[in-house]
C-alpha cells in the first residue's frame, strides 16, 4: 500500500536523529512548495515528546533534566501519517469532499479562506492559550485541539496548501500573524484572535488594524512569507522549554541545526526575527565555523532596514539585550535608542502589550541596573562620563513619549518617572552640557501630520510611498535605512553604523564656529601666568593642522594682541600681498592641462578627521521631551517638575473623537493646535485629555 506521504517522503522514516531529521528538511527544501503539514507534525511530535512526555502511536518519553533526556525518539511514519490523515480529513469538509492529493488551483477566495478557519477555530477547545508553550504546531492541534494564536494562522495556510491554493501565504508581525492571498498577494483577511474577545476579526482584512498605525501591525511592514520562510516560521515556532528557567538540549540543538540549514539556503535573509532567534541560539551555544552571535544580531539589522524600512523594533532589542549580556553598555545604549526610533513611528494601543512590556524592562530593569554598576567603583570608561550615552537615553525616551501622543491610552506614569530622574541624575552637569539638543519645529508637526493621513489613505490601496519630506524627517530621527541595491557601507561596523552608536550627525558648521565648538573644553589661560604673573597669558597651543589650515582658538587670540603691531607691517607689504594673492589664486583653480600643474594642489580640509571629539547633538521631537530641554540642561536638577512633565496627561492627544484631517496623527497633544490651521477638529472638549483619570497599571 502507497504512502499516504509519497514514496519519496516515506524512504526517511523512521527518524532516528537529528540528523535524520535535518536530511528530511533539507530534501523538502530543495522542492518548490514543501509539504508544511507533514514538517509541523514531525517538529511537534519531537517537542511534545521531549518537553511533555506525551505518548504517540508508540513514541514516549518522559521530561526531566536534560542529562535524563539523553535519547532521540525514534519517529516511524505511521505516527505522522495518523495524523496527516486526520488532517486532510478534516478539510474535506471545506468542500464538501475528499481532497485526495493536493493539486494546484485557480486563487483562492476570502470565502475559502474564511471556511477553512471556521473548521479550525470550530474544532478548538474553548480556551484562550495565548502565552502556553507547545500549542503551535499541528501535532498540537490534531492530538489536542489546542491552538496558539501563531498556531491557527499557521494550520490555516497550512490547509489552504493541502487544498491546493498555492497563493495562500503566512503574513506575520512582531506579535501576530494573519493571512495574504490573490494573484498580486495584496488581499489580506484576519483568521485568529490577538488576546480575548476578539473572533468577530475573523474574516476581515487587517486594514484596519495597518491604518490603526498599531505596532501589532508593523505600518504595513511585515514579513510576508513564500513557502520556504513558512518553514522558517515553524521552525522559529518549536518551543525547547522544560519549565521557565530549563530547556530541552536535543530540541534546542535540532532547532538551531535546522534554522542553520535554512540560513544556508537563503531562506532567512528577509527574515529578521529569525536572524535574531539563531543568534540568542549561538550566544548560548556557539557552532564551529558560524558567524559569532554579533554578527547575526547586526544582520537582523541590516534586514530590518533593507526590506522592511525600519520599522522592525525587535532587531534592536535584540541587539541591545546582547550588549547588555556582554557588559557593553555603550553599545546597547545605541540599540535601546533606535529602538525608541522606530516605536516612535507607532501609536500605541492596548494591543501592544508586548512590545510595552519589552520596552518597559528595558527602562525600568535594564537600564538602571547599569547606572547601578557603572556609578560604583571608578571606571576609567564610565558610561556615565560619556555624553554620548546620555544623547542616547534621551533619544530612547523620545521616542517612547512619542509613541504616546495620539493614543487613547497613556503610557508614562510615575512608574516610568522615577527610574528616569534617577537614570538623569546620575550624569554630572559637565556631561549633559556636552550635548546639544535641538528641539523639531512645529512646522515639522503639521508635516507630520499630513503626512500620516496620506499614509493611511494609501495603505488601504497598497501604493504607500514616502514622500520626500516625509523621509528627510524620518532620517532626521534615525538615519538606519538600507535602499535596495545600494551597498550598507555601514553594515560592517555593527553599532559604530548607526550614526555613530544612534545618535544624529553632528551639525556641520562654519570652520570658525567649528574651532569654536571644539575649544570649549579647552584650558585657554595659562595658570602660571594668573597665579604668578609669569610666562605668556595663553597656553600654548596643540592643535596645529598640518599645512597652513585652520587655526585654534587659542592661536587666534594671541594673534589678536598682536594685531596693532602687524597693521603697520601689512600696509608696507602690500603690494607683496597681491602677488601672494594672485598665486594662491593660481593653485587653487584647477589646471585644466595636466601637464601644466607643477605646483601644490589645494585640497579642502572639510573632511578630514577631527582631531577633537565632537559635542552629540539631538533633535527631541516629543512634546514631553521638548519641554523637558531646559531642566536636562540645568545645572542643578529639578526632579519633581521632570517627573512632572513626563507624567503629564495633558501631553498626550488621546482624543476619544477623532475626526478631519489629524483623526490618525502620531502628534498627539500638538494635533488640536495645528487644527485651527489645517481645517478645523471636533475635539476642542478633549483638549489635551486632561479630564481623564491617569491609568494605575503595574507590571
Amino acid at each position: 500500500m502507497a504512502s499516504v506521504l509519497g514514496e519519496e517522503e516515506s524512504r526517511f522514516f523512521p527518524l532516528r536523529s537529528g540528523k535524520d531529521v535535518v536530511e528530511l528538511f533539507r530534501r523538502q527544501l530543495e522542492r518548490t512548495a514543501p509539504d508544511l503539514t507533514m514538517l509541523s507534525i514531525v517538529t511537534g511530535i519531537i517537542e511534545n515528546t521531549l518537553t511533555r512526555g506525551v505518548e504517540v502511536a508508540g513514541v514516549t518519553a518522559s521530561p526531566g533534566s536534560v542529562e535524563e533526556l539523553s535519547n532521540f525518539p525514534v519517529i516511524p511514519i505511521e505516527a505522522v501519517e495518523l495524523l496527516y490523515k486526520k488532517f486532510r480529513t478534516i478539510l474535506a469538509t471545506v468542500e464538501g469532499k475528499s481532497t485526495g492529493r493536493a493539486s494546484r488551483r485557480e486563487y483562492a477566495t476570502r470565502e475559502v479562506i474564511k471556511r477553512v478557519s471556521d473548521v479550525i477555530w470550530n474544532s478548538l477547545i474553548r480556551s484562550s492559550y495565548k502565552d502556553r508553550a507547545h500549542l503551535q504546531s499541528l501535532y498540537s492541534y490534531l492530538a489536542h485541539n489546542k491552538l496558539d494564536c501563531f498556531g491557527v494562522a499557521f494550520a490555516v495556510v497550512a490547509g489552504c496548501q493541502m487544498l491546493g491554493y498555492s497563493d495562500v501565504h503566512l503574513a506575520i508581525s512582531e506579535d501576530h500573524a494573519w493571512v495574504v492571498f490573490g494573484r498580486t498577494q495584496d488581499e489580506t483577511i484576519e483568521v485568529t484572535w490577538h488576546g480575548k474577545g476578539f473572533e468577530d476579526k475573523r474574516g476581515q482584512p487587517v486594514s484596519a488594524g495597518v491604518e490603526s498605525q498599531s505596532w501589532l501591525y508593523l505600518c504595513g511592514h511585515p514579513v510576508v512569507c513564500t513557502r520556504h520562510m513558512e518553514v522558517v516560521a515553524l521552525v522559529l515556532a518549536i518551543n525547547p522549554s522544560l519549565s521557565i528557567t530549563s530547556a530541552c538540549l536535543e530540541v534546542t540543538e535540532l532547532q538551531q541545526q535546522l534554522l542553520w540549514l535554512l540560513y544556508d539556503m537563503g531562506h532567512m535573509e528577509k527574515y529578521p526575527m529569525g536572524l535574531g532567534s539563531l543568534g540568542e541560539l549561538e550566544e548560548m551555544c556557539q557552532t564551529d565555523k558560524r558567524p559569532a552571535s554579533e554578527e547575526l544580531y547586526e544582520e537582523s539589522v541590516r534586514s530590518a532596514r533593507t526590506h522592511y524600512k525600519n520599522y522592525h523594533v525587535y532587531p534592536y532589542t535584540y541587539q541591545g539585550g546582547y550588549y547588555y549580556r556582554k557588559n557593553l553598555y555603550k553599545n546597547a545604549f545605541a540599540s535601546w535608542a533606535n529602538a525608541g526610533d522606530v516605536i516612535r513611528m507607532y501609536i500605541y494601543s492596548r494591543d501592544d502589550e508586548e512590545i510595552y512590556k519589552e520596552l518597559l524592562d528595558i527602562a525600568n530593569e535594564q537600564i538602571p541596573l547599569v547606572m547601578k554598576t557603572e556609578s560604583s567603583g571608578h571606571s576609567a570608561h564610565s558610561i556615565l562620563r560619556d555624553p554620548q550615552c546620555f544623547a542616547n537615553l534621551l533619544r530612547f525616551y523620545d521616542g517612547i513619549c512619542q509613541w504616546e501622543e495620539g493614543s487613547l491610552t497613556p503610557i508614562l506614569h510615575i512608574g516610568w518617572a522615577k527610574p528616569l530622574v534617577n537614570t538623569i541624575s546620575k550624569f554630572d552637569y559637565d556631561i549633559r552640557s556636552q550635548v546639544t539638543i535641538n528641539c523639531a519645529s512645529d512646522d515639522d508637526d503639521v508635516q507630520s501630520s499630513l503626512s500620516i493621513v496620506n499614509r493611511k489613505e494609501a495603505t488601504k490601496h497598497h501604493t504607500y510611498e514616502e514622500s520626500v519630506e516625509e523621509k528627510r524627517r524620518r532620517d532626521g530621527m534615525n538615519n538606519n535605512i538600507v535602499i535596495h541595491g545600494k551597498e550598507d557601507k555601514s553594515a560592517g561596523d555593527g553599532v559604530k553604523g548607526c550614526k555613530e552608536n544612534g545618535s544624529e550627525d553632528v551639525a556641520k558648521l562654519p570652520p570658525t564656529l567649528e574651532a569654536l565648538t571644539a575649544a570649549c573644553g579647552e584650558k585657554i589661560l595659562n595658570p602660571d601666568f594668573l597665579l604668578q604673573g609669569g610666562g605668556q597669558p595663553f597656553t600654548e597651543t596643540q592643535q596645529t593642522p598640518p599645512e597652513g589650515g585652520q587655526k585654534s582658538v587659542s592661536e587666534a587670540k594671541i594673534e589678536e594682541t598682536k594685531a596693532p603691531k602687524e597693521e603697520a607691517k601689512q600696509e608696507k607689504d602690500e603690494s607683496k600681498s597681491d602677488k601672494e594673492e594672485a598665486k594662491q589664486e593660481a593653485e587653487v583653480k584647477p589646471s585644466s592641462d595636466p601637464a601644466k600643474g607643477d605646483g601644490p594642489k589645494f585640497e579642502p580640509k572639510d573632511d578630514e578627521e577631527e582631531l577633537r571629539p565632537k559635542r552629540p547633538v539631538i533633535t527631541l521631537y516629543s512634546h514631553k521631551m521638548k519641554g523637558l530641554k531646559d531642566l536636562l540642561l540645568a545645572e542643578k536638577l529639578n526632579t519633581h517638575a521632570i517627573s512632572l512633565q513626563v507624567t503629564a496627561q495633558s501631553q498626550v492627544g488621546g482624543k476619544k473623537v477623532r475626526s478631519g484631517v489629524l483623526s490618525s496623527g502620531g502628534q498627539g497633544g500638538s494635533n488640536f493646535l495645528h487644527s485651527v490651521s489645517l481645517g478645523g477638529s471636533s475635539c476642542d472638549s478633549d483638549l489635551g485629555g486632561s479630564s481623564r483619570p491617569k491609568r494605575s497599571r503595574r507590571e
